[in-house]
C-alpha cells in the first residue's frame, strides 16, 4: 500500500465504529461475481473475471449500473438483484474473526453501525441471517440515504440518535478506496482492514490506521477480549 499507515499508531479510542459490510465483515466476492456475470450473460455483455470484479465493484447499483448498461440499466439492475438474492443466504460467510469482533465491541458498549453500498433491503436480510442485527444500532445500505458512499449522507444517517457527530470520535472501517473516501468526506477516521491495496489510494482515500484482519482490530481496541472471544 503506497503511503501505508502504521499498523499500530497511537489513537484516541472511538465512541462509534461504522463498518462496511462486503469483504470487511463477510466474504461476498464469489456471490457478487456469479450474480454479476449472470446479469452480463442475460444482457449480452462480456463476463468479468473475479479479479476484475474485485477491482471494479465499488459503487452502489444506482451509481454504477447506468454507466455499464446505458438505457437498459433498470432491467440490468432488476436482474442483478434477483440473481444476487437467489444466492445470498446460501453463500453468506463471515470473515475470520468478524463475529468475535462485533460481539466484543458490542459488549464493551461501542456504538456500532453498518454503512454499505449493498442495497439496503438485501443488506438487512444478511445481517439478520447472521443474528447480528441486535449488535448494530443502525444498518444503512444503498438507497437508504440521499446519496450512497462515498458521500457523507449514509454516515450521517448511521449516526442519527447516537449523540455522536461524524468526526474524529468515529472510526469508519472498510476494505476499499470508496470506504476510505467516505470516511474522509465525513470527517471520520478511515480504518483499513484486510490486505493492503494493490494500487496507490491517493490522499483522498488513504487510511489513517491499518489492521490486517478483524482479529487484529479487536486485539488493538480491546486487548483483553482475546480471553473470551476466539
Amino acid at each position: 500500500m503506497a503511503g501505508e499507515p502504521e499498523r499500530a499508531p497511537r489513537w484516541t479510542s472511538p465512541k462509534a465504529i461504522l463498518f462496511d459490510w462486503d469483504n470487511t465483515l463477510v466474504d461476498s466476492w464469489g456471490t457478487i461475481h456469479e450474480a454479476l456475470n449472470q446479469t452480463f450473460l442475460a444482457m449480452g455483455t462480456p463476463a468479468w473475471s473475479l479479479d476484475e470484479v474485485k477491482l471494479r465493484v465499488r459503487h452502489s447499483l444506482r451509481d454504477s449500473v447506468p454507466a455499464l448498461f446505458g438505457d437498459s440499466w433498470e432491467q440490468a439492475r432488476a436482474l442483478y438483484l434477483a440473481n444476487f438474492e437467489a444466492l445470498l443466504l446460501d453463500r453468506l460467510v463471515p470473515l475470520p474473526g468478524a463475529a468475535g469482533l462485533i460481539e466484543a465491541l458490542h459488549a464493551a458498549g461501542f456504538y456500532l453501525g453498518v454503512v454499505s453500498n449493498k442495497t439496503g433491503r438485501l443488506l438487512r436480510r444478511e445481517v439478520a441471517a447472521l443474528g447480528w442485527e441486535p449488535r448494530f444500532r443502525r444498518i444503512v445500505g444503498a438507497g437508504d440515504a440521499a446519496a450512497d458512499k462515498p458521500a457523507r449522507a449514509p454516515v450521517a444517517m448511521a449516526l442519527e440518535g447516537s449523540g455522536v457527530d461524524p468526526g474524529g470520535a468515529v472510526w469508519f472501517v472498510g476494505d476499499t478506496d470508496i470506504d476510505m473516501a467516505c470516511a474522509i468526506n465525513s470527517g471520520c477516521v478511515p480504518v483499513w482492514v484486510g490486505p493492503p491495496a494493490e494500487e496507490p489510494l491517493g490522499v483522498a482515500a488513504s487510511p489513517s490506521i491499518w489492521f490486517e484482519n478483524c482479529e487484529a482490530l479487536r486485539m488493538a481496541v480491546l486487548p483483553s477480549s482475546h480471553l473470551q472471544y476466539k
